[in-house]
């Protein structure tokens, strides 16, 4: 990396081959829209806006897709993770909030596309869906995680497969 700003926050792929680091504090969202759900495989999409003077990929660079004729969205081309929504006229940009290595620390502020937002949303913290844990929802498996670890790793760091 040859900014030599400290960062606020990094962030990457699931593989580690595209890694970013941020150099102020994003504004957290969440996004209901047709197209940030298809463009994440879910019901809607957290982002986390930031000018695009203070981010840097800091490994490997993202692959891009021109969602429509406003906007650009990266992702490892290696791995597939959605990593960024930019508008291509804009001065900011959004980075997905779980591609970040602490996502729990960028906590949404509002909501768009609510025109699209799944009506069975608010089940999931009304405490009415049962839940379990990972290991409860598996017991008979050992789950073990290749992805990249939630932080920085050195030149030629790569995933155990």
């Amino acid at each position: 990396m040859s900014d030599d700003r400290t960062p606020v926050m990094t962030g990457g792929c699931q593989c580690g081959a595209v890694r970013y680091a941020l150099f102020a504090a994003p504004k957290p969202t969440v996004c209901h829209c047709r197209m940030c759900q298809k463009a994440v495989g879910g019901p809607f999409a957290a982002l986390s806006m930031i000018q695009k003077t203070d981010i840097a990929w800091t490994r490997g660079e993202p692959a891009s897709f021109r969602s429509s004729p406003l906007a650009f969205r990266e992702f490892c081309a290696a791995c597939g993770t959605p990593l960024t929504f930019r508008f291509i006229d804009a001065p900011h940009m959004e980075v997905t909030t779980g591609s970040l290595d602490r996502p729990q620390d960028a906590v949404p502020v509002e909501e768009f596309g609510l025109e699209s937002r799944m009506p069975w949303l608010d089940r999931l913290t009304s405490g009415t869906l049962p839940g379990r844990t990972t290991q409860q929802a598996l017991p008979d498996r050992k789950v073990e995680s290749y992805q990249h670890p939630d932080h920085d790793t050195p030149p030629g760091w790569g995933p155990r497969i």
